[in-house]
């Protein structure tokens, strides 16, 4: 079911999330925070206000599916499903340590709330259009949401699948990249640029929208867009920042952030400060 919020309960659950991402990290001393903090406006919107599950039932056949295909970017990911209810919150204390099902790869070990094991990247877009293809066949009425890295796009396996989704005409799935303009080499422009991304997906048959993917309004309103579009596939580029939500952190570009306890505790007072 869908978990209704209004804007002021998601920018504080989006808090909260990014709280999670940072004392999840801390104790290893070094992480996938900056993306983590970035990306928590996205997993907000979807989660808490867009798709409709039931974490009661997570296999539940009519449920909205999410797949996350950059399957590293955990913190954020595992916070999000505790918070959501589908286990214990205090669960995340065991974040990748020996034994933990909270390992850095989300994989489906976990349960049917992991929508697909997407270590390898790029292809969890494929696995999304498969289901989306078997849903239209099946006469069901659920949409298929894929969080995709921007470094991620450079992968050819990416543009393959695209080209089927905007070949089918699948207008209940909606593909939503997370555009921090870095990836593990460096900044995007430097490594390999996807420019102008926005006309290449179009000439594949997606209907297009660029939003601040750390405004939550503007990402509800990108939802509503995708939804109401028929005969394509959705696309958004959702530009967001890399430590967003901590001063401190905020535009630091590191793929895996060095966060030594002094920086962790410092992250912590200040978003204990907004809750």
């Amino acid at each position: 079911m869908n978990a209704k919020h209004n804007l002021k309960d998601l920018e504080s659950i989006a808090t909260r999330l990014r709280l999670h991402v940072v004392n999840m990290v801390a104790p290893s001393g070094q992480g996938y925070v900056q993306q983590g903090l970035g990306a928590a406006d996205i997993f907000t919107s979807l989660y808490f206000a867009e798709a409709t599950m039931d974490p009661a039932n997570p296999d539940w056949p009519d449920r909205d599916r999410i797949f996350l295909t950059t399957a590293h970017n955990t913190a954020i990911f595992y916070a999000t499903l505790a918070e959501r209810g589908f286990f214990p919150v205090d669960d995340l204390k065991t974040y990748v340590t020996d034994g933990s099902t909270l390992e850095i790869n989300s994989s489906e070990r976990m349960g049917p709330f992991v929508e697909a094991t997407c270590g390898s990247l790029g292809q969890g877009l494929s696995v999304a259009i498969g289901c989306a293809m078997a849903a239209k066949r099946q006469g069901r009425a659920s949409r298929f949401y894929v969080i995709v890295g921007d470094g991620e796009m450079q992968e050819g396996q990416i543009w393959e699948a695209a080209m089927l989704a905007g070949a089918r005409g699948l207008d209940n799935l909606c593909f939503i990249v997370d555009y921090n303009f870095v990836q593990s080499e460096g900044p995007m422009d430097l490594v390999m640029s996807l420019e102008p991304l926005m006309d290449k997906m179009e000439s594949f048959g997606f209907a297009c929208q660029e939003v601040d993917g750390n405004d939550l309004s503007a990402l509800l309103a990108a939802y509503d867009t995708a939804r109401q579009t028929k005969g394509k596939p959705s696309f958004i580029k959702a530009n967001t920042l890399m430590g967003k939500g901590v001063d401190s952190l905020e535009g630091l570009m590191f793929h895996q952030l060095r966060f030594p306890p002094e920086v962790a505790a410092s992250a912590r007072a200040e978003l204990e400060a907004q809750l």
